[in-house]
Parts: C-alpha cells; sequence; structure tokens
C-alpha cells in the first residue's frame, strides 16, 4: 500500500462518505483508496463546481466535506469554491496534490493560495506521519470549523506507506459557557420588554434551546439567511432578517430594546448596516469563536460559549416580553413577503419575479431543500420560497460569486435524498455553471432548476442604469436556457407567464424521471429591494 491509498482510506475511516472532486494524475489513487474505504465518489465537470458540492454537503448533511483535485491548476481552478467554504467557517478536507519542484508546470504556492482565502494549509509530510497528518486535518475541519487544505507531494504519495493505524477522533466537547458572560446576559433579558433573537450559522444546532428560551422570556424570533429555517413553524418566527427581511419584520426588529446574535456576526447584511439596531437597543452577541465577538459592530456584551450550552444555563423568569395575542396575527399575516400585496407588473413575454416566486411556493412539495445562487434576483427564492427546517436552504453566498448555485443544490441533494432538490439561479450563474447540468442527469437527480432569466447581470444593469451609463458590458441576447437543459437531458419549460407553469404540476404529477429546467423569463423594469444594500457592503 502506498501512502495515497493509505491517506485515502484513513480519512475515509474518519467518517468520510462523500468526496467530490475532478480526478487527474495527481489525485488518481488517494481518490480510488476513498472509495475502497467506503466513500461514494462524486465527479463533477469543473473543481469549482466540486468545491460547492463538498461545502453544501458538508452544511446540509452537518458531516466533513471532502474535495479531491489534482495539483496545480486542479487547486487553482477550485480557489473561489474554497474560499466560499473557508469564508463559511465550513468543516471540509481538500485532499490537494501537489507537484513540489518548482521546475514542474504545476508548481505554484498552494500553502499561500490557501491561506490567502482564509482557509488552512496542511501537508502529508512523510510515510511515517501520514496517518496523524491526516487525523490533525479533519480535527482541524471538524472540531475548528475550518476548511483545510491538506497538500499530498507527489513523491511522498508515491512511498510505501508505514504500518499504523488511525487513531479515532475523539469527540468535540465545547468549553463551557463564560459563567460571567451568561448572568450578564440573563440580567439584561430580565430588563428587556420587546426581545429579539437573531440566529445565525452557528446556532443551526441549537434551535429547539433558542425556542425554549424564547418561550420564557417572549422573545420573538428570526435568522440570518444562511440559518432560514431554522424556526420554520413556530408562530412567533419572523423569518430571515435583513436585507431579505418583509416590511413587518424590519419593524419589529428595529422596534426591540433587546437584540441578541445567537452564532450570528450581526454583519451589515443581517442588521442591514445597523438599520435595523434601534438607537436605544442593547446588543449582544453569543459565539463559541472570542474573535467573532463586536467584528461586525459594537456591542454592548459579548458572551464566549456554545450556542445551545449558553441557551440552556440561562435561569430567566417567565414574562410575555414582545409576544401578544394581537402581535401573533399581524406574523401570521404578514411577516412573509409572499403575504405582502403589489401591483402585478408581469407583461406580455415576461413575469413577474413575485408572482413567479409564489406559484413556485404554491406549487413546489413542502419537503423541498432549495440552493440559491447569488444576483439581482436572489431575494425572491429566498424571501419567497418556504422551506421545512435549516436543513432545507443552503445559501452559499459569504464571497458573493455566482455560478455556484446550481453546483450548491447538487450537493445538498445528495444530503437530502429526500426532499425535492430546487436549484434558484440567475441566468448568468446558470451560464457560468451550465456544465454542472450534465451532473445533475448522470446523478439521475429530480431536481427542479428555476432559472431567473433577464437576459444580463441584472444587479449591474439596474445599479449603473439610472446614472446613465452604457450597459453593453451587461446585457446579453436572450438564450433559450429549456432547449440548453434538454440537450443535457432536462425536461426544458419555458415560462412566460402563470398559465406556463402549469408544465411544472405535470412534472409533479409524472415520475420525476428526468430533472426538470424552467427557463422564467422575468421583467426586467425595477430593481430587487436588496439591490442597494448590497451595493453598499462593497
Amino acid at each position: 500500500m502506498t501512502v495515497a491509498e493509505s491517506v485515502g482510506r484513513a480519512l475515509a475511516g474518519l467518517g468520510a462518505d462523500h468526496v467530490f472532486g475532478v480526478v487527474g494524475s495527481g489525485n488518481f489513487h488517494v481518490t480510488n483508496a476513498l472509495v475502497a474505504g467506503g466513500a461514494r465518489y462524486v465527479a463533477a465537470r469543473h473543481e469549482g463546481g466540486a468545491a460547492t458540492m463538498a461545502d453544501a454537503y458538508a452544511r446540509t448533511s452537518g458531516k466533513l466535506g471532502v474535495l479531491s483535485v489534482h495539483q496545480g491548476c486542479g487547486l487553482t481552478n477550485a480557489m473561489t469554491g474554497i474560499a466560499e467554504a473557508a469564508k463559511s467557517r465550513t468543516p471540509m478536507v481538500v485532499l490537494a496534490a501537489e507537484a513540489t519542484s518548482r521546475s514542474s508546470n504545476f508548481h505554484v504556492d498552494q500553502d499561500a493560495l490557501a491561506v490567502s482565502v482564509g482557509a488552512v494549509s496542511e501537508r502529508v509530510t512523510s510515510a511515517a506521519s501520514a496517518l496523524d497528518d491526516v487525523v490533525r486535518a479533519v480535527r482541524r475541519a471538524m472540531h475548528e470549523r475550518r476548511t483545510v487544505v491538506l497538500n499530498l507531494p507527489l513523491d511522498v504519495q508515491a512511498q510505501p506507506a508505514s504500518p499504523g493505524a488511525v487513531t479515532p477522533l475523539p469527540s468535540f466537547k465545547p468549553p463551557a459557557p463564560d459563567s460571567a458572560g451568561v448572568a450578564a446576559l440573563a440580567e439584561a433579558l430580565g430588563r428587556a420588554r420587546r426581545p429579539v433573537f437573531v440566529a445565525g450559522r452557528g446556532a443551526r444546532h441549537a434551535g429547539p434551546a433558542l425556542e425554549r428560551l424564547a418561550e420564557r422570556c417572549g422573545a420573538l424570533l428570526a435568522t440570518s439567511a444562511v440559518a432560514n429555517g431554522l424556526f420554520a413553524g413556530n408562530p412567533w418566527s419572523l423569518g430571515i432578517s435583513g436585507g431579505f427581511a418583509s416590511p413587518l419584520t424590519a419593524e419589529l426588529i428595529t422596534g426591540a430594546d433587546l437584540v441578541i446574535g445567537w452564532g450570528c456576526a450581526l454583519n451589515m447584511w443581517t442588521m442591514r448596516h445597523g438599520a435595523l439596531i434601534g438607537p436605544a437597543a442593547t446588543v449582544v452577541q453569543v459565539d463559541l469563536d472570542a474573535e467573532a465577538l463586536g467584528a461586525h459592530r459594537k456591542i454592548d456584551l459579548g458572551v464566549v460559549g456554545d450556542v445551545g450550552a449558553v441557551a440552556a444555563a440561562l435561569d430567566v423568569d417567565e414574562s410575555p416580553g414582545y409576544r401578544s395575542p394581537e402581535l401573533a396575527a399581524r406574523i401570521a399575516e404578514s411577516s412573509r413577503w409572499r403575504d405582502v400585496s403589489f401591483v402585478e407588473e408581469s407583461e406580455k413575454d415576461r413575469i413577474d419575479p413575485r408572482t413567479l416566486s409564489v406559484r413556485l411556493d404554491d406549487l413546489l412539495p413542502a419537503e423541498r431543500v432549495i440552493g440559491v445562487d447569488s444576483g439581482n434576483f436572489m431575494g425572491y427564492p429566498s424571501a419567497y420560497l418556504s422551506v421545512p427546517d435549516e436543513y432545507g436552504f443552503c445559501f452559499t453566498q459569504a464571497f458573493q460569486s455566482i455560478g455556484l448555485g446550481l453546483a450548491t443544490t447538487i450537493g445538498a441533494a445528495l444530503a437530502r435524498p429526500d426532499r425535492l432538490p430546487v436549484a434558484a439561479l440567475g441566468d448568468g450563474g446558470g451560464l457560468m455553471s451550465v456544465a454542472e447540468l450534465e451532473t445533475v442527469t448522470r446523478l439521475g437527480l429530480p431536481m427542479v432548476v428555476v432559472v431567473y432569466n433577464d437576459s444580463g447581470y441584472g444587479a449591474e444593469f439596474h445599479h449603473f442604469g439610472p446614472g446613465g451609463h452604457p450597459l453593453d458590458t451587461v446585457r446579453f441576447p436572450d438564450t433559450d436556457l429549456a432547449a440548453i437543459g434538454r440537450g443535457f437531458g432536462f425536461t426544458g419549460l419555458t415560462v412566460r407567464g402563470p398559465a406556463d407553469l402549469g408544465g411544472l404540476t405535470t412534472w409533479l404529477d409524472g415520475p420525476r424521471d428526468t430533472p426538470l429546467l424552467i427557463d422564467a423569463k422575468v421583467t426586467t423594469r425595477h430593481p430587487s429591494w436588496w439591490l442597494e444594500d448590497a451595493f453598499r457592503g462593497h
């Protein structure tokens, strides 16, 4: 057995059950060893897609994500997806073959590449240390929630493996919550009359604990975009805080006298550059990472600790807080964007994206997992389509790259095969990632791909157009995406009005033996409501 083979089998033994990648000569043996060890290999058509599939699989399954790439160019092709995973603190190991000789065409500084996007760089340095190197990489990924690039030098891969067994990874036990911080938070909750909880990525494991605490102190519940669905079905849930927030959600968060971010950065997106924080509100953050506290805005109190443990440790008196029967009725009636009335603006040959999104929400099964790409359109599926829980929504937007949505949905679909996968894309991102349509077909995924097609880069069109700037660089001829989908083995459907969505009903009622691509020609009259916030963040 070679080092490459021992590394692959060790990684499988540590729980890697899926590996995504594009195989070349440098990662051929380690990938086959993972498969021999019981992992499923998922071949993507581009390393960038493979990286995002692994990221989304980890987010949606709660397991380790694994990516396998060739040396040099395989890693550089994957860097945008790796950057997204690193910025999102996704537990992922990237197996990167490495050409260490500077005379090799494949040589690049792979350490520098990893570190430059916020990933951790590790390396298998010898046959003797190989198993320990693998365990260390997995421990850092899982326990520190980091994306780890594990470099595999070609010469070391080819060496005979040293005898030995993998040391099992110990269970992660977070440190006990800061007792002084917990006491101060209890006092703040005792004083509050209008508390709001905003849960983020770091709270996705602690939904029930937060709901129990909110019940005692009368808090309203909201999430960041990445934690969308965490409080689904709770009558006091306001949905997503930030740019995607409905008018009522924004009103109630702004009216809070205590805002607590639970595993949530409270960044410019989630707090609309601070506009959702009232002038007299007390702001608290609870996070396992001390460096996250106050990183994006001034806070009045920071509590270091696991979100679930801190919530369980709080002893607070029961209080109605923000809650009342009248408010419950308002939340039920108008906390969702789909319940906010609007003037229908569909045209002869283009559908209003709000109308499209409401109809999709009505027609698609409730048990769904949604992946959303970036772009002018993205708030419509994010805010209008309901999800069953926090594992029904995958939002790879920390890097704001377009073109990740399709791969995101593939990874999420493999993590949740019990749910209908729905990819919401813009035409720009959809065409950028079009090769992965073949991956969907090859894997036999019964996926619905909805393309909000405005024939251009809508964000730039709407942002720069009012200034009188030329827009030829961001507008394109209309593309028949339904025909492209059929070329990849999809059922293709063009939607220009609500009646055309009858084709979706037909597909849903049928055997679903091919995936479905909906080319929705959407209106371009207005920018999305969250667009200016996005550009302010550049």
